[in-house]
């Protein structure tokens, strides 16, 4: 199980997988069929393909706070919000990276070179409207009112973005977020490590599960193993119709049965994404791994069959524990 081990790790670091295949043990096809069991219509076609600003979206939003604990602040110009302030953002668009993108629209915004350091929260709507918030340095020259143009009027370092007129409050908590973070940094209080998007490629929207389980027996930690084809982390395909809540029930369910046991998802580990060159043939996914914990004993958990536990060596344990505390993910905020 060297190979798995290794995996772990390469998620704790934030990293990509190095697997041969995409592995995908509860498709949409799969969910699809137990939903017409019930006598309920699917909400999403069992061969659906993710295809960039048709039928998913991918934002990109920056908070940038400055060593004064100013944010970054730009003023709309588009018709519609004219003259209202928001944080530097948009879609990613074909071809780009998410880091790509997230520094492209600071730099078109703000007239600020952004040089990203970590995620700070991954936000869903549905499982097809995905918003990765970043932070991180900018160096330059703030955009003035004489270079307004097409993307903003102006950029400006503000200290309360409550004195703005913002399009809307839903960068409220984003801001907040940051701020936290920054003060996390500056007083070296525990926090996440640095995470950033890595590149690999996925046709599906997928949800990878690191979900990890003490034995009573012995106070080991054990991971959750799928053994369809070969041994690997479990993951499932997103429905795009429904919240990532939801795909996250039904998957669990599908592991360990109308019963699930108490459980506490923690946050983000990893984002694997890498643009597509033709998006209607092979797809523009992703694939995010949550951290879960599992609160009852491994004695007291029951598993569908083709799942399996693995008791990880002592010094994997050591890295799994410390990622279980506050903070030590990145946030997943699902809003619908």
């Amino acid at each position: 199980m060297d190979r798995i081990e290794d995996n772990v790790k390469r998620l704790l670091n934030g990293d990509a997988l190095k697997e041969s295949q995409e592995f995908c043990d509860f498709t949409l096809e799969a969910q699809n069929e137990a939903t017409v069991a019930k006598g309920v219509a699917p909400a999403a076609p069992s061969d659906y393909i993710p295809q960039l600003n048709k039928n998913v979206c991918y934002i990109v939003a920056a908070v940038l706070i400055n060593d004064s604990g100013e944010v970054l602040m730009m003023q709309e110009a588009k018709r519609s919000c004219a003259g209202q302030w928001y944080l530097p953002a948009g879609h990613i668009e074909a071809g780009e990276t998410i880091q790509q993108a997230v520094e492209r629209e600071v730099l078109e915004e703000t007239g600020l070179t952004m040089q990203s350091t970590t995620l700070i929260m991954v936000q869903s709507a549905e499982g097809c409207w995905v918003r990765f918030v970043f932070t991180g340095n900018a160096a330059g020259r703030l955009k003035t009112p004489a270079e307004a143009d097409s993307e903003s009027l102006q950029a400006k370092w503000i200290s309360d973005i409550n004195e703005l007129s913002l399009r809307a409050s839903d960068v409220e908590p984003l801001v907040a977020c940051g701020r936290q973070y920054w003060r996390a940094i500056k007083e070296k209080q525990q926090w996440h490590p640095e995470i950033l998007p890595v590149a690999r490629h996925h046709t599906k929207l997928l949800l990878r599960l690191l979900i990890c389980v003490r034995k009573k027996d012995t106070n080991r930690v054990h991971i959750l193993l799928s053994e369809k084809t070969e041994a690997h982390i479990p993951t499932c395909e997103i429905n795009p119709r429904r919240s990532l809540h939801s795909t996250l029930k039904k998957y669990m369910t599908e592991i360990f049965g109308a019963e699930l046991p108490q459980h506490r998802p923690h946050g983000v580990l990893s984002v694997e994404h890498s643009p597509t060159r033709n998006v209607e043939v092979e797809g523009d996914g992703f694939c995010l791994t949550l951290l879960i914990s599992i609160r009852q004993p491994l004695e007291e958990v029951g598993l569908i069959d083709k799942y399996t536990w693995l008791e990880v060596n002592p010094n994997l344990e050591e890295l799994i524990l410390p990622r279980m505390a506050k903070n030590m993910t990145t946030i997943l905020h699902v809003i619908r």
